[in-house]
């Protein structure tokens, strides 16, 4: 039998690896040019972490999440999401002594047991960004506008679409709570099996639910706008103006919900055109009260993570390899062995070179120089060494020129470089 990949995870190749990587580097260009600091926290945790965090009655708590025990019968999650991880972190090694605001990004792989699909694995990637310490609306609005920068680096902006709610606060979100669990008693009958479960366990959530029939009904449904309260309202009017001042389009979506407990006041997702049922791209919110729940101080957050892999969706066409300056087409011992110190002075001076590690013919090495696109090629061989000189070869106009081999290293890092 053929060893396969496990489903749900794949094995990232060279020309998506590329992709990736210029991913990785846009964002970090945007998060540092704000001032964010890289963390990386462990891919596995306690359970605990993600079912105190997340929510025992979410369904990435209840159904998606990678859960054992290991040999000392400790129960162990692989990470479904970088918030929580990252708050247990900030805690333990007491990081809100070191500054009153923290602003964190980090990037890596999450775990989810889902339905594998166009854009959603069970082994995803997420750019994320935490700030945690300031309950400030403008903190809210610069997290949103991370995410639009970075997205809008691979979209045109005409094809984004940012909705945004808010989903109140403790004193405003029991009445809400309260009158939608009793419309969704009423219409019980009419609602999906998962949606009536929520209704009991965490009524939010039936807003999230694709079910047709559901949303027929919850067109109906009472929802946050009518029961904020003052402070939330103020807020969110300060999280819109700041948005328009960062001159981000939004609409006020009030159906929007997390699928995520810890979720209050700002919530937000920002979604692409022609990315069909997986359109959203980046999502957050605000986290006020997470930390209590870690027993840690009063730190209210806000957060959002942006999914690479709905970002690779987005990119068009291939990217182009990075340059190759020079390959060495070195035939014979004496050469070959000479080569190799030329190859290791010219690439700790920052070039690319590459060099064939089989003693092939010099037809094969000139094919594999056009192969990896290298700029020039220097040709070496017995007759070269005894009159000691090399042939540099200009791979596009094919011309060449005889160099001597006396600091010839220096030349060529000189010739390659201009």
């Amino acid at each position: 039998m053929t060893l396969k990949a496990v489903k749900g995870f794949k094995d990232i190749l060279p020309e998506e690896a590329r992709k990736r990587q210029k991913i990785e580097e846009v964002a970090r260009q945007v998060f540092e040019g704000c001032g964010l600091q890289e963390v990386r926290t462990p891919i596995l945790e306690k359970t605990e972490v993600f079912a105190r965090g997340i929510g025992e009655h979410t369904d990435i708590v209840e159904k998606e999440m990678y859960t054992f025990k290991d040999r000392n019968g400790q129960l162990l999650t692989l990470r479904p999401e970088a918030t929580a991880g990252i708050l247990r972190a900030v805690i333990e090694h007491k990081l809100y002594n070191v500054s009153p605001v923290l602003k964190f990004y980090t990037m890596g792989p999450m775990f989810r047991h889902e339905r594998p699909q166009k854009g959603r694995l069970r082994q995803f990637h997420q750019l994320n960004v935490e700030y945690i310490g300031s309950d400030s609306p403008v903190a809210d609005a610069e997290v949103i506008f991370l995410a639009y920068e970075v997205v809008s680096r691979f979209a045109s902006e005409e094809d984004l679409l940012l909705e945004i709610n808010s989903l109140g606060c403790p004193q405003c979100r029991p009445l809400h709570r309260k009158d939608l669990v009793y419309f969704l008693k009423n219409n019980m009958e009419d609602l999906c099996k998962d949606c009536q479960r929520r209704s009991q366990l965490n009524p939010l959530r039936v807003f999230d639910c694709k079910n047709e029939q559901c949303q027929k009904v919850l067109k109906f449904a009472p929802v946050m706008k009518h029961y904020i309260c003052p402070e939330c309202a103020s807020h969110m009017g300060k999280v819109l103006d700041a948005l328009e001042a960062f001159g981000i389009p939004f609409v006020q979506n009030p159906y929007l919900v997390r699928g995520l407990d810890y979720y209050r006041r700002t919530t937000f997702e920002l979604r692409a055109k022609g990315l069909g049922a997986q359109s959203t791209v980046a999502a957050g919110g605000r986290y006020d009260g997470l930390s209590r729940l870690f027993d840690g101080p009063e730190l209210p957050g806000v957060g959002m993570a942006i999914g690479v892999e709905r970002l690779l969706l987005l990119m068009k066409g291939e990217l182009e390899a990075e340059e190759v300056d020079l390959f060495i087409a070195a035939l014979g011992s004496e050469a070959r062995t000479e080569a190799l110190y030329w190859l290791g002075y010219l690439r700790r001076n920052g070039l690319r070179v590459e060099y064939s590690l089989e003693d092939k013919s010099l037809k094969a090495q000139m094919k594999q120089a056009d192969r990896v696109g290298a700029r020039y090629c220097l040709i070496v061989g017995e007759r070269e060494m005894d009159e000691e000189e090399a042939i540099l070869r200009n791979m596009e106009t094919k011309e060449q020129e005889i160099l001597d081999l006396d600091d010839l290293p220096e030349i060529l890092l000189e010739k390659t470089k201009s």
